[in-house]
């Protein structure tokens, strides 16, 4: 692959300065809501800044995954159009350079299709296979859907037979596909609810314990033995927390 042309890593978030002020935010109100809940202590923001650093982390990889999932979206779409074209006569590399027009109509010229159909035709005008950088655009982005579809094209081409019916078929297959993951998270969308209910549970019964009965905590701070006893709690609840998003992830990856 030619290494002038610019190609997004998948694997790494491009943030902008709002997403980065705004989980920033987030990731200090975590650590600021421990500190209080757990410690009553604004010394505790220091070492609890860890679970905000995780938490940071957490987001990026949830926003990968997002920004993954909306692309096999649109690359769908755009097999479409592809198909499309090519019905009309166009050929194949013409149709995805052509494919650029419906992306920016359906997504916008800042979508992620519309960018990488962009390299597209950067790569072709230096004289880089389609087939090289569908497989490129299937490894950076981690989206088996776009790898699969790569290997069925690049067999497709090289065997001749009907191109545009074989990609009719493979991204009705992939369609399928995403339809039947869509039904799983919808399934996974409840089960997500609820998760979210009982993280915000122990803080929720502490503040009304806190108002209801005032000081009623205070044993809990500011000495030794509470010390302990809360940052055992802090590991429990932390722990749990950590392996309910596990869970749920290690179901959605074996209903796939």
């Amino acid at each position: 692959m030619n290494a002038n042309l610019k190609q997004r890593d998948y694997h790494k978030y491009d943030w902008t300065w709002n997403e980065i002020v705004f989980e920033g935010i987030k990731a200090a109100m975590v650590v600021i809501l421990l500190a209080y809940f757990f410690y009553r202590s604004v010394w505790a923001v220091l070492p609890l800044s860890i679970v905000g650093i995780l938490f940071f982390r957490g987001e990026c990889k949830k926003k990968l995954a997002k920004c993954r999932e909306e692309l096999g979206i649109q690359f769908r779409e755009c097999i479409l159009s592809v198909v499309t074209s090519m019905k009309a006569g166009y050929a194949v590399e013409n149709a995805f350079v052509e494919s650029r027009k419906d992306m920016k109509l359906l997504y916008g010229e800042d979508s992620l299709i519309y960018e990488e159909l962009e390299g597209i035709r950067r790569g072709l005008v230096v004289n880089i296979t389609l087939e090289e950088m569908l497989f490129s655009l299937g490894e950076r982005s981690d989206n088996e859907h776009i790898l699969q579809f790569a290997q069925v094209f690049a067999i497709a081409k090289r065997g001749g037979g009907n191109l545009s019916e074989i990609m009719q078929s493979t991204v009705n297959l992939i369609g399928q596909q995403i339809d039947a993951k869509r039904e799983i998270q919808t399934v996974l969308s409840g089960r997500k609810m609820e998760q979210n209910v009982m993280k915000g549970m122990p803080f929720a019964i502490l503040l009304y314990i806190g108002i209801s009965y005032p000081g009623y905590f205070d044993v809990l701070y500011h000495n030794l033995q509470g010390l302990v006893i809360m940052t055992v709690c802090l590991v429990i609840y932390l722990t749990a927390y950590a392996l309910g998003d596990h869970i749920l992830l290690k179901i959605a990856k074996k209903m796939e």
